[in-house]
């Protein structure tokens, strides 16, 4: 029955702190977006460059794997590129939210919206 009364404690302390919160919300959006994570595949034949949005902000590709003619390949690396990129962003972009979360007091694993 406590334990009722204790959330209800920190859902109270939240709203009180909803403009902070919100603040920081905003300022962890820009700060992703200016998140870059780079991926590479087939010893670097392949590189790709994501920034925390998920956008792709480029793509490079050797001239050795050009010179190879192998459509398959190719489609394979910067598909093995792409997704390393992204699962590296997502981590920063976790570490950063949790940071975040820890530094506005927020339970372990709490989740707000915007805040990945």
């Amino acid at each position: 029955m406590f334990e009722m009364f204790r959330g209800m404690g920190q859902v109270a302390e939240l709203m009180r702190n909803l403009p902070r919160i919100q603040e920081q919300a905003a300022r962890f959006q820009a700060r992703i977006a200016q998140m870059i994570a780079e991926g590479s595949a087939g010893g670097g034949m392949v590189t790709v460059r994501v920034n925390g949005n998920m956008e792709m902000l480029a793509c490079s590709i050797s001239d050795e794997l050009i010179a190879m003619k192998d459509r398959e390949m190719l489609e394979d690396l910067i598909r093995a590129a792409t997704n390393q990129a992204q699962e590296k962003i997502r981590r920063q972009t976790a570490e950063e939210a949790s940071r975040m979360g820890s530094e506005l007091g927020l339970p372990p694993g709490m989740k707000l919206p915007g805040m990945s």
